[in-house]
Formats: C-alpha cells, structure tokens, sequence
C-alpha cells in the first residue's frame, strides 16, 4: 500500500474536527446548508475518527480540501482563537485605509486587513470597523476617528490590545475596554481622533464562529441532560415495575399453597 492510499486511514485530531465543524457553520450561515443537512454532517463530523472520515463531509463545499490529509493545511482563515501568528501579516497595504460616512455610513467587517492607519470621518452618519475576523498589517495599528453629530462603532475580539486617546467636544470616546490587557503576540490598537457632539465606541465581542460554536455547545449539552433525565425516568418506572411485579407473583404463590393446604386438610 502506497504512502498516498494510507493517508485516509490516518486518525483525526480534535483540532481537525473543529476546523471541519467551522466550514460547516459558515456553509449554514451562507445558506449552502439547510439546518437538517447542517446538523446531520456536524454529528458526522464529531463522531469522525479520520481523515478518510472527514474528507467527504466538506467535499461540495467551499475549502473541501481542508481534511483530505495532514499534509494539507487544516486552518481555516484566518486562524481562530488566540493563534495570532497568521493574523499579523507584515508588508501588507491592507485591504481599506479609509471610510466616510456624510448622512450615510460605511462598514469594514468580515475577512479584511486592516492597515497600519485606518482614518474615517463621520458626519451626520455612522461607521462600523469590525476587527473580529480581519487580519493586522502590523501589530500595532492605529484608527483615526473624527464623528461630528455621527458615530464610529469598533468591534474587536478577546485577546486584542485596546488604547483610546480620542478627544469628546460635547462627545466622547467609549475608555471601557481601555487598558484591558492583550494576549501574547496579540495586536494592539490605538484609537484616535476627534467626536464633536458624536461619539467613538469600542466593544469587545466574540468571533461569529466563536458564538456559533458556543450555542451549538450549549444545545449539546441540553440534549444530553434532557437525555440523561429521560433514562433516569426508564430507570425509575422499571425500580418500580418489578419490586410490584415480584410482590403480586408472591401473594399469588401464597394463595395457591394455602388453598392447596385447605384441600389436603379437607381429604
């Protein structure tokens, strides 16, 4: 048997299980899968020993190649969690490195990078910079907000570095995530800039993935408690069933034997 025919056979790892799950989530939320598809290949997915297993559950989707084989790169991009080595690409331009928002707004969201300095003015509008799934062009970078009567939302995941040195004129800028320490190798963002009778808000937010993956968690766990209720119920009915059982077989014993009793005393 060739080294190629054998890489089927070789075992699964959680992290592959993960990563083929993750495709599958976003497969769902692009409308690729309906729900019952969805849930049938997720519960393929985790029952998965290997490779083999794996490959055929993404093979019509969009990354199929993701579990054919170790030797192919498992990791969906960006790579999710705290594994921010393939987020931080340096030399890169990034993808936008300005918004405007007048009586509009604008939107950076989704799979992006984002540029070492990111400017954006809003007036009589709003803008949102979400950071969850971009990809850093530095470990450093900065966003330059101006909101004069608008807004700038930023959205940033667990693990991100936040500084606001922002200046509020009858506005402000949000300082709650403001010093709250990054992880290892994390980005660190700097928001500046200036908010006349607007404001700047940052939020800190879990990935989508990362809430998919919860609730789904979440609702494994509700089946398996309601199953669990459900067998101590069987258990329950069947303690009572047989003590009842043996107990009527005993009187009815009884009975018969006293009866016999009465029969011989009788002759």
């Amino acid at each position: 048997m060739t080294d190629d025919a054998a890489v089927p056979d070789l075992r699964a790892s959680d992290a592959d299980r993960e990563r083929v799950a993750e495709i599958l989530r976003d497969a769902l939320a692009e409308g690729r899968l309906d729900m019952e598809e969805f849930e049938e290949r997720l519960d393929a997915t985790y029952a998965a020993r290997t490779y083999g297993d794996l490959a055929p559950i993404t093979r019509d989707l969009p990354d199929r190649g993701a579990a054919v084989a170790p030797a192919v790169s498992l990791t969906k991009e960006p790579a999710p969690g705290g594994d921010w080595a393939g987020r931080i690409v340096g030399g890169d331009p990034g993808t936008s490195s300005w918004g405007v928002a007048v009586m509009s707004g604008f939107q950076r969201k989704g799979q992006w990078t984002a540029p070492r300095r990111f400017n954006c003015f809003a007036f009589w509008g709003g803008g949102e910079i979400d950071l969850r799934e971009a990809y850093f062009a530095d470990r450093e970078i900065v966003i330059n907000a101006v909101a004069i009567m608008g807004g700038v939302e930023i959205i940033v995941p667990p693990g991100v570095e936040v500084v606001v040195r922002g200046v509020g004129i009858m506005g402000g800028f949000d300082h709650r995530e403001d010093g709250v320490p990054g992880e290892p190798g994390g980005p660190r963002v700097i928001v500046t800039g200036l908010a006349f009778w607007g404001g700047v808000g940052v939020q800190r937010k879990l990935p989508r993935s990362e809430k998919q993956r919860l609730r789904e968690e979440r609702r494994r766990q509700k089946l398996e408690r309601k199953e669990s209720r459900r067998r101590e119920l069987e258990g329950s009915r069947h303690d009572l069933h047989d003590p009842l059982g043996l107990h009527l077989h005993d009187r009815r014993g009884r009975r018969e034997e006293s009866g016999e009793r009465g029969r011989d005393g009788d002759r």
